[in-house]
């Protein structure tokens, strides 16, 4: 591991509790810490930042899901199956990363991220209420293979915005409001997160010391996150949702179009 001085080490634990409470409440904390790392260590290999990433996310979205495990009722024909293909599907994306260019999938990302904005934006009332009426066998079938393998796979690639990926599936395909569908998001994410985290590991890909100091400060954050998501309800959600999901299309679209 490189040496990282004083200020850079303060921005990334700082950058760490930051993404802990993003990640918590709706998630897409990496849209915070990766480029955190990037620029604490220039020239560190993406698959090295990624790995680094996952070990302080990990417990981050582990603290988070068992907050929100003790306090709300998780839907685990969901979340658990769900979280089971990712552990695999994330590692095999891991072990794929740095194949990809990123002007590869940036164009794909912000058009699906556009997409999502406009989705919640002109449905007001998504996610504010539970639809337990949505919740047929088909759409549960198919919200266990959208979040098991296709997003699980692009959080073990990439990472940034899985968080909010997983609680739009469970919103719009199985009628979880808000608050549940960011609980089993977590389960999920901490699925894909060790199942990258593995592979990462097993590369030689991660920075152990930087990680874990990185995994406190997330902690902090995501717990808080997490009660206060609980405590606000479905509409704050919501809102931080939005505000996610414009950060994460700004964050792209200036990687594609200005930084080139």
């Amino acid at each position: 591991m490189p040496r990282v001085d004083l200020v850079s080490l303060t921005t990334l634990l700082s950058a760490a509790a930051v993404a802990g409470w993003v990640d918590a409440v709706v998630g897409g904390g990496g849209l915070l810490l990766l480029p955190a790392l990037l620029v604490a260590a220039p020239g560190v290999p993406v698959a090295t930042a990624l790995g680094t990433n996952k070990l302080a996310a990990i417990f981050g979205t582990s603290t988070a899901a068992v907050t929100y495990a003790r306090r709300t009722k998780l839907d685990w024909a969901v979340a658990g199956p769900s979280a089971g293909l990712a552990v695999l599907t994330a590692g095999l994306g891991a072990a794929l990363a740095g194949a990809v260019p990123a002007g590869a999938y940036r164009p794909v990302v912000l058009v699906v991220l556009v997409s999502v904005a406009v989705f919640v934006l002109t449905r007001p009332r998504l996610g504010v209420v539970a639809l337990p009426q949505r919740r047929t066998p088909v759409r549960v079938v198919a919200a266990v293979a959208v979040a098991g393998l296709g997003i699980a796979l692009y959080d073990g690639l990439i990472g940034p915005g899985t968080g909010t990926f997983l609680v739009l599936v469970f919103t719009a395909l199985v009628g979880a409001d808000f608050v549940h569908g960011s609980a089993m998001a977590k389960v999920v994410n901490a699925g894909t997160n060790l199942g990258a985290l593995v592979v990462f590991a097993a590369t030689g890909h991660v920075w152990w010391l930087l990680g874990a100091a990185m995994a406190v400060c997330n902690v902090v954050g995501a717990a808080l996150g997490a009660r206060m998501a609980l405590r606000r309800g479905a509409g704050f959600v919501r809102v931080v949702l939005l505000v996610v999901v414009l950060a994460l299309v700004g964050r792209l679209g200036y990687d594609q179009w200005v930084a080139g």
